[in-house]
């Protein structure tokens, strides 16, 4: 009707309206915004279905944001979809018989909760004097409780700057040992995408159990006794720092290159593992770009280095956010470890803990078979 058509030209325009007046509210304090976009859970039924989800997500000027990709009908696809793409996106998804449900209706609104929580936080904790582990921290904030550990704990607790980022930030592995030279470590990592601020805030909370919990919790104190914790805390302070300031959902590092306008690379997909292959991007602008050549990203060079300078890392284990799986090698072919026996009984060991203890439940298996193949990655 008239009336019916008034009123979703109307809706049009408001909306229009609303999110240039927010767009310009946001530009003034360089902060991009996200009003009106929403995340859609899709759940294909076949493997035709994934492919038309692969063809959606190679469309580049719907700028979509997968945060789950399309490889198996058996999992759901998770993709954020800006304001200007939603209906489209909508519209190929009912076309083609593909089931969905809108898991976020507004992403700025849970990202405003997000902030406030923050800035709660923040008072609470001037206030009280007390650091809390179990919210999230700027970078400034993160370093000043690391240093905070550090001097509280010094004959177990050391902090090893391992080079720096391309913007100058120091990257900082925390040392746990309780004495000896080479001793036999394990590696971790959290944060090498920046946007993934619960692995950071593990990463601290970890520090903290640690270092208060040796020499009465009888497994860290074996742990201890016995190697090296080496746990890298931010792996990527400049995209961690740019997720606070001006893009929360930024998960590249903040490298330039020149002939080209576009920022950073993957540092996760910037190891000198099958370096380019599915799974990476070539584009400097996409997500997903892998980097001019292999380790060209200072924040994973400075890894390697400290790595192979060691010479006895025994365990390399990177923690990241969004979907429970613990996968172990490969991720470039889909060929076995020659120790995938091992791997999977440690990492089932691993999954069936974590559920006695808190019913999280683990998807378990190596990368290529658990989800897709993929290159350049760390954990490769």
């Amino acid at each position: 009707t008239r009336r019916s058509s008034d009123l979703l030209a109307l809706h049009s325009i408001t909306m229009k309206t609303l999110l240039f007046f927010a767009a310009l509210f946001g530009a003034g304090f360089c902060e991009e915004i996200f009003v009106g976009d929403q995340v859609l859970r899709i759940q294909a039924s076949s493997d035709e279905q994934i492919q038309l989800l692969q063809s959606l997500q190679a469309l580049q000027h719907l700028q979509l944001d997968f945060w789950k990709d399309p490889a198996k009908s058996e999992i759901p696809v998770d993709v954020h979809v800006p304001f200007t793409s939603v209906q489209a996106v909508k519209a190929f998804l009912e076309h083609n018989g593909i089931e969905y449900d809108i898991m976020i209706d507004d992403l700025q609104s849970v990202l405003d909760e997000e902030k406030e929580e923050m800035r709660f936080n923040e008072k609470r904790e001037r206030i009280s004097g007390s650091f809390n582990f179990g919210t999230y921290h700027t970078l400034d904030n993160i370093y000043k409780a690391i240093d905070a550990m550090v001097a509280a704990y010094s004959g177990l607790v050391s902090r090893v700057q391992i080079g720096s980022s391309y913007e100058g930030r120091p990257l900082y592995v925390i040392k746990f040992s309780t004495g000896g030279t080479n001793r036999p470590a394990i590696w971790l990592d959290t944060g090498i995408h920046s946007r993934e601020w619960v692995t950071q805030a593990t990463a601290l909370w970890m520090v903290n159990k640690l270092a208060t919990e040796y020499g009465s919790d009888p497994s860290i104190t074996s742990l201890l006794n016995k190697m090296d914790v080496l746990l890298l805390v931010v792996a990527n302070p400049d995209g961690y720092v740019y997720t606070h300031t001006s893009n929360r959902m930024w998960r590249k590092t903040r490298s330039k290159r020149s002939g080209s306008s576009c920022i950073g690379a993957d540092p996760n997909r910037n190891w000198d593992a099958a370096f380019g292959g599915p799974g990476a991007d070539a584009n400097p602008c996409s997500d997903l770009f892998h980097g001019i050549y292999a380790e060209s990203e200072v924040e994973v060079k400075s890894v390697v280095n400290f790595i192979k300078g060691h010479g006895n890392v025994k365990a390399f284990i990177s923690i990241h956010s969004y979907s429970q799986y613990l996968m172990y090698p490969y991720g470039y072919t889909c060929g076995s470890a020659a120790n995938k026996a091992e791997l999977d009984s440690v990492a089932r060991s691993a999954a069936s803990a974590i559920s006695s203890l808190y019913g999280t439940r683990y998807t378990v298996g190596s990368i290529c078979t658990t989800i897709y193949q993929s290159r350049s990655e760390e954990h490769t």
